[in-house]
């Protein structure tokens, strides 16, 4: 008996002294710096929700979604926060290597274009044959042929822009209008001194391009890792319930990432994120995570449309719902 009591312990012992590796090592890129509306990752990462699945997770800031599936296809990274548009454009010109979004954060894209009031800008119409501010990589700024087309708009000037300079450039006036995220571009002109009352935002969405914005993607090889995905994703899930419980929980891990954020300002964004991308109609009644099959294979068709891709891809080949936890898991509160 006393032998197989020494056994045991032995085992134990061995199990216990297993070195840290022996969980799933993930390199993860966010899509851009580290602020409120990406702060239920860092939750996750703080909270040590990903280390309970078996992952050892590095996070790391992007610069741009097109740079972030960049990062994901070459294997650089396994898995990233990006926008799913960028992906539909990669996987249309990379068919065999596709990179798979897994979970659709943003129900409705962030995308759309500002304009002061005082310019005299209204209505979409009234950007005809006006100056674009934005940088080449702009999410919004690459679907705006596709915005154009819809509300027939059929001339702009572009200006090619840092994105420090994007907000400064529309109140110092050398630029008519900017294109940019919601929470961004609203926030950072509000930080300029302009108020939001003075500001003529056109989100897309409320102008007819029905689009999906940004979802957790993964490499070809991490596609085999059943397991670690659903395990990310769990996660993140339960970050993104706690930042949604307590929105002052995710400041201060973002605060962690980047000391020198401003607390109220990253609150705002992450509120505004919050109600005008993620709890909309679809997400209140299904949970986040998953998409709308026809809408889907719309947002494809148009999307494969403003970017000239030919044919477009297989709305199976951007996205799945196959890794996602149960509905039930991934309803959230207003």
């Amino acid at each position: 008996m006393n032998r197989k009591i020494f056994a045991l312990a032995a085992a134990a012992l061995a199990l216990a002294s297993l070195p840290a590796s022996a969980q799933t090592p993930i390199k993860f890129t966010l899509d851009w710096v580290f602020q409120g509306p990406t702060s239920p990752f860092q939750v996750a990462l703080e909270k040590g929700y990903y280390k309970a699945e078996g992952l050892d997770v590095t996070m790391d800031p992007g610069q741009g979604s097109a740079g972030a599936v960049q990062r994901v296809a070459t294997g650089a990274y396994q898995i990233g926060f990006a926008d799913v548009n960028s992906t539909i454009e990669y996987n249309a010109k990379n068919p065999g290597k596709e990179v798979l979004c897994v979970f659709m954060a943003y129900d409705f894209a962030p995308f759309g274009v500002y304009a002061l009031r005082k310019s005299g800008i209204k209505v979409p119409k009234d950007l005809e044959g006006k100056k674009l501010g934005a940088p080449v990589f702009d999410a919004s700024f690459r679907l705006f042929p596709a915005f154009a087309k819809k509300n027939g708009i059929t001339k702009w000037d572009h200006v090619n822009l840092t994105p420090q300079l994007r907000e400064q450039s529309l109140v110092q006036g050398t630029v008519d209008f900017i294109s940019g995220h919601y929470f961004s571009s609203m926030l950072d002109l509000k930080a300029r001194g302009v108020k939001f009352d003075d500001i003529v935002a056109m989100r897309y969405v409320d102008f007819g391009l029905d689009v999906y914005g940004n979802g957790i993607v993964i490499s070809p090889e991490m596609a085999k890792n059943e397991k670690a995905v659903k395990g990310f994703i769990a996660a993140t899930v339960k970050g993104w319930k706690d930042v949604i419980a307590d929105n002052k929980v995710g400041i201060a891990a973002a605060k962690k990432k980047d000391p020198l954020i401003d607390d109220a300002l990253e609150t705002e964004r992450l509120q505004i994120s919050l109600q005008t991308n993620i709890f909309t109609p679809y997400v209140k009644a299904n949970g986040m995570g998953d998409v709308d099959p026809a809408r889907f294979a719309r947002s494809v068709a148009l999307v494969s449309e403003a970017f000239g891709l030919s044919p477009a891809p297989a709305p199976d080949k951007i996205f799945t719902n196959k890794y996602l936890p149960p509905r039930a898991d991934r309803m959230v509160a207003k």
